[in-house]
C-alpha cells in the first residue's frame, strides 16, 4: 500500500517562498505522474502542478505559472513543489497525489492521497 507524507508547509510574508516536499512509500510504488492540489476553505480542490514520473512532463495551472516548480527525484520516491513570490490568493491546504492513469491532468484519476501541509499566505 502507497503512503504519501507532506512537509514544508507554512506561514509566509507575501513575496516569499515555501518549498513542499513529498515521501512516498510502499513497495508498490510506480505512478504514472504525481501532482499537487491545493483546496482553500469554501472552494474546489484544483490541480495546481503535476509531473508524470518516468519522463518528467510537467503540467501548471495559469495561476502559477512561472512562480511554482514542481520536480521529483524518482530514486528517492520524493516530490517537490517549489513556491516562490507567493501570494495571499495561494493559501490553502496543499495535497500531493499519485495516479496511474495516462489521463494525468484529472483530479478524479488521482486514487492516492496525502494528509495536506497548510501554506498561509499574509498580505
Amino acid at each position: 500500500q502507497v503512503q504519501l507524507v507532506e512537509s514544508g508547509g507554512g506561514l509566509v510574508q507575501a513575496g516569499g517562498s515555501l518549498r513542499l516536499s513529498c515521501a512516498a512509500s510502499g513497495h508498490t510504488f510506480g505512478p504514472y505522474a504525481m501532482g499537487w492540489f491545493r483546496q482553500a476553505p469554501g472552494k474546489e480542490r484544483e490541480l495546481v502542478a503535476a509531473i508524470t514520473w518516468r519522463i518528467g512532463s510537467r503540467y501548471y495551472v495559469d495561476s502559477v505559472k512561472g512562480r511554482f516548480t514542481i520536480s521529483r527525484d524518482s530514486a528517492q520516491n520524493m516530490v517537490y513543489l517549489q513556491m516562490n513570490s507567493l501570494k495571499p490568493e495561494d493559501t490553502a491546504l496543499y495535497y500531493c497525489a499519485a495516479t496511474t492513469f495516462a489521463t494525468w491532468t484529472q483530479l478524479s484519476n488521482y486514487k492516492t492521497w496525502g494528509q495536506g501541509t497548510q501554506v498561509t499566505v499574509s498580505s
